[in-house]
C-alpha cells in the first residue's frame, strides 16, 4: 500500500471496498474498513468514502456496524445529503431482534448530530422510551437531550417530558439516572428538574442500585430539595448515613455536600458528620491515585476550619513520604500546621525541619513557612530551628528563612532581638529579590538592634546601580531613611548618595518619584519625618495560630465538593493575615445610568445614613474607587449636592455573582450649627452584605479627605 497521506490510499481503499469479490468475503470486508478507521485516526482524509462506507453499514456482523457508524458519525456533517442515506438503515435497525443492535442505531442515529435528520430520529427515539430492554431505554433517555441540544430553540414536548418523568421510575437504575441528565439539559432554562418530596424518596431508597457516578449525580440534583418538616428532614438524614461512610470518596463527598446543606440551621448536626467522614477522608488520602490524595487533602482543609481538631489524633497520616510529588507534600504541610497543639508540636517541628532540605526547593520553602506560622504560638522552639536553618548557608533556605522571620516579627514583636542577631551578616548568601526585600525591611524596622546596619546597607547602595528589583531599590531607600532617623551621624553620607542616584540617574519613575518625596519630607524636619516613616513595627492584634475560634460550616460548605478548592490559594486557613474565602466586593461602573434613570431609582429607593466629611476633591476620590459622580452643584453653592451611583459585585457561591445597584446622595454643610456630609443611600435589590462593604468603602473615601 503507498505511504499513509498520500492521495493513493484513498483511491485504493474505495477500489478494495468497491470490490465485489471483496464485498463477498466478510473477514476481508472488515479488515478493509479497519484500515479506513486506521486512516482516519491518522489524520487522513478519507470523507471521500463516504458512499461506499454507507453501503458497508448493511450487514449483520455488529463488530462492521460499529466500525462504519464510527466513520459516519464523524463525516456526517461533511457530507449531509448523504447521510440521508443513512437513516433508513438506521431506522430498520431500530426495529432489529437482537437489543444490541437497536441501542446502536439509536445512539449513532443521534450522534450524526444534523438538524436536518431531527424529524426522522424523534419516532424510533420515542419508541426507543418503551423498549423493553434496558440498554435500548438508556440510549433512548439521552438522545432527547442531544437532540434537544441540536434544536435549543424549540418548544419543549411536555409528552416527552412527562415521559422521562416517569422514567424516574424505571426499575434499570442506569436509565433512572440518565432521565434525570436528559431532565437537567431539557429543563435547564427552567431550573433543571423539579425535585419533589415522592421523587426525593424515590431516588433516596434506590440511591444503593446506582454505580458510584449515578450516586454522585442524585445527591448532586437532590441538593434542591427542602424537606417540609424536622421529621422528613431526619429521614433523609438516616437514609443517607450509610453513604456518608461509603469507601468510595466520590460518593462519600457528595454524601457530605448534601447532608451540609440540609443541615445549616442545625450546627451540631453537620459537625457530627464532619466526625462521621473522618475515616472515609483519612483512607482517600492513602489513595494509590495522587489526584485522589490531592482532592482529599485540600476538602480535608475545609473541615479543619470548623473542627480543628478533627485529624489531631492522626496527624502521622499527614506526615510526607519521599516519592510523593511536590504538590501533595506541600498540601500535607499546610495540614500539619493546623494540627499543631503541645502535645505534638515537638515532633512536628522535627518532621518539618527535614523537609527544609528538600530537593524541591518549593517544598523547602513550604517547609520553613508552616515553621514560621507555628512559630506564633511556639517562638522560641522555632526560632531555634529557623536560625539552625540559616547555618547552613545555602541560598533559597537563607532567602526563606529571612521572609519567614520578617512575617514572624511582624506578628511576634516580642521575637525581635533574636531575629537581629541571627540575621545579621547573611546578606552574602541572598541573592533574590523577595530576600533581599525581606532583610533590608529587618534592618530599616529594627536597625536600631543591629551593630553592623550602616555597613550592611552601604554595600547595597554601592552596588544599586545593578540592582534589578525595584521593590528591592524602594525598600533600601526606606530603610536607609529609617536607619538615619535613628543614627543619623553613620546613615547622613550614605543617604545623600543614594538620594543623589535615585532622583538624578535612576530611570524608574516609581524609584525617582519615592526619592523625591523623602528628600522634599527630609527639609519638612525630622519630627515630620518620624510621624511618616516611624510606623508601627508589628501587629500582634493579628492573634496566635493555635486556639482560634472555629469558622461556622456554612462559610465554606458551599464549595466543597467542587473544584474550587483544589485552585492554588483558595483555601486559606491562616484568617489573620489573609481574606475569607468568600470573593470580597467589588465596584463596577456598569451598566451606566443616564441622568433621567437615576432620577426615576432615586425617587422610589428609601434609605437615609449620616457621615461627615470635607467636600474637597470628593468627584476625583470617587472616581478612584469605581464610584461614579453623576451630578453635583456649583461649589459655591451651600448646601453642596452630589449625586452618585456604583454596581456591586458579591460572590454568593463557587459559580454565581450577585450584583446590586447603589445609589446616593451626598449633602455638604458648611454652616455653623451643623457642619459635614450628609449622605443617604438608596439599594437595588436589597443586599446587607452588599451594602455594608459599599459604606466601608464610601467611609475610607470620606475620612480620608475629612483629616480637619
Amino acid at each position: 500500500m503507498p505511504y499513509i497521506g498520500s492521495e493513493d490510499t484513498v483511491r485504493d481503499l474505495r477500489r478494495v471496498l468497491s470490490n465485489p469479490n471483496v464485498q463477498s468475503d466478510q473477514l476481508r470486508y472488515r479488515n478493509t474498513i479497519l484500515k479506513v478507521i486506521r486512516a482516519m485516526s491518522q489524520g487522513v482524509d478519507v470523507s471521500g468514502l463516504f458512499s461506499e462506507m454507507v453501503k458497508a453499514c448493511a450487514t449483520v456482523d455488529i463488530v462492521q456496524k460499529k466500525l462504519v457508524y464510527v466513520f459516519l458519525c464523524s463525516y456526517a456533517t461533511l457530507n449531509p445529503e448523504l447521510s440521508l442515506l443513512v437513516i433508513n438503515t438506521l431506522r430498520k435497525d431500530c426495529q432489529d431482534p437482537n437489543p444490541m443492535v437497536r441501542s446502536l442505531a439509536l445512539r449513532n442515529m443521534t450522534n450524526l448530530r444534523l438538524p436536518s435528520l431531527v424529524e426522522y430520529v424523534e419516532q424510533p427515539l420515542t419508541a426507543g422510551l418503551r423498549d423493553r430492554a434496558a440498554c435500548v431505554r438508556r440510549v433512548a433517555v439521552l438522545g432527547w437531550a442531544k437532540l434537544h441540544n441540536l434544536q435549543t430553540n424549540s418548544e419543549i414536548d411536555a409528552a416527552v417530558v412527562n415521559e422521562l418523568y416517569s422514567l424516574l421510575r424505571d426499575p434499570d437504575p442506569v436509565v433512572m439516572v440518565n432521565c434525570l441528565r436528559a431532565l437537567e439539559e431539557i429543563l435547564r432554562e427552567e431550573g433543571g428538574v423539579a425535585i419533589n418530596k415522592p421523587i426525593t424518596h424515590h431516588l433516596l431508597n434506590r440511591l444503593k442500585e446506582c454505580d458510584i457516578w449515578g450516586q454522585c449525580e442524585v445527591l448532586r440534583i437532590l441538593q434542591r430539595y427542602r424537606p417540609q418538616s424536622e421529621d422528613e428532614l431526619f429521614n433523609i438524614l438516616s437514609l443517607l448515613d450509610v453513604s456518608l461512610i461509603s469507601p468510595h470518596p466520590p460518593v462519600m463527598a457528595a454524601t457530605l455536600s448534601l447532608f451540609l446543606s440540609l443541615c445549616s440551621g442545625l450546627p451540631a448536626v453537620g459537625l457530627a458528620a464532619l466526625e462521621r467522614v473522618r475515616g472515609p477522608l483519612l483512607a482517600a488520602c492513602g489513595n494509590t491515585s495522587r489526584e485522589m490524595q490531592f482532592t482529599a487533602l485540600c476538602h480535608i482543609q475545609l473541615l479543619l476550619r470548623s473542627l480543628p481538631g478533627l485529624m489531631g489524633e492522626h496527624y502521622k497520616r499527614f506526615f510526607c513520604g519521599y516519592a510523593e510529588p511536590a504538590y501533595i507534600k506541600q498540601r500535607k504541610i499546610e495540614v500539619l500546621v493546623e494540627l499543631v497543639n503541645d502535645d505534638n508540636v515537638a515532633i512536628l517541628l522535627d518532621e518539618l525541619r527535614g523537609y527544609c532540605t528538600d530537593v524541591n526547593i518549593s517544598t523547602a520553602h513550604a517547609a520553613i513557612s508552616a515553621i514560621g506560622r507555628i512559630g506564633r504560638s511556639y517562638s522560641d522552639k522555632c526560632l531555634e530551628i529557623l536560625t539552625e536553618l540559616l547555618g547552613l548557608k545555602q541560598e533559597h533556605i537563607t532567602s526563606a528563612v529571612v521572609q519567614t522571620m520578617r512575617d514572624l516579627v511582624w506578628v511576634c514583636p516580642q521575637c525581635s532581638r533574636t531575629v537581629c542577631s541571627a540575621v545579621e551578616g547573611c546578606e552574602a548568601e541572598i541573592q533574590d529579590s523577595q530576600g533581599r526585600h525581606a532583610l533590608l525591611w529587618l534592618l530599616g524596622v529594627y536597625g536600631e538592634q543591629v551593630s553592623s546596619v550602616p555597613y550592611t546597607l552601604e554595600v547595597f547602595i554601592d552596588g544599586v546601580r545593578s540592582e534589578a528589583s525595584v521593590g528591592v531599590k524602594m525598600e533600601l531607600l526606606t530603610a536607609t531613611v529609617r536607619l538615619f532617623l535613628c543614627r543619623p551621624a553613620e546613615t547622613q553620607d550614605m543617604l545623600g548618595r543614594l538620594l543623589h542616584y535615585c532622583i538624578e540617574e535612576e530611570t524608574n519613575m516609581c524609584v525617582s518619584d519615592q526619592a523625591l518625596l523623602y528628600y522634599r519630607l527630609l527639609h519638612c524636619g525630622i519630627e515630620e519625618t518620624r510621624k511618616v516613616l516611624q510606623c508601627r513595627r508589628s501587629d500582634p492584634s493579628l492573634g496566635v495560630l493555635i486556639g482560634r475560634p472555629a469558622e461556622p460550616i456554612n462559610q465554606w460548605s458551599y464549595i466543597f465538593n467542587t473544584l474550587e478548592p483544589l485552585r492554588p490559594g483558595a483555601i486559606e486557613t491562616d484568617d489573620a493575615l489573609t481574606a475569607s474565602v468568600s470573593a470580597p466586593l467589588s465596584l463596577s461602573l456598569s451598566p451606566a445610568l443616564s441622568p433621567e434613570e437615576f432620577e426615576d431609582l432615586w425617587l422610589q429607593q428609601q434609605c437615609p445614613t449620616i457621615f461627615r466629611c470635607s467636600p474637597q476633591s470628593l468627584q476625583a476620590a470617587m472616581q478612584l474607587v469605581n464610584i461614579q459622580t453623576l451630578a453635583f452643584t456649583p461649589p459655591h453653592t451651600l448646601p453642596w449636592r452630589v449625586y452618585l451611583y456604583t454596581n456591586t459585585q458579591n460572590k454568593h457561591s463557587a459559580d454565581t455573582c450577585h450584583g446590586t445597584l447603589i445609589l446616593g446622595e451626598l449633602l455638604v454643610k458648611k454652616n455653623t450649627a451643623e457642619k459635614g456630609i450628609k449622605v443617604t443611600l438608596k439599594q437595588q435589590p436589597r443586599d446587607e452584605k452588599a451594602l455594608k462593604g459599599f459604606l466601608s468603602v464610601l467611609t475610607t473615601v470620606l475620612h480620608a479627605l475629612s483629616s480637619e
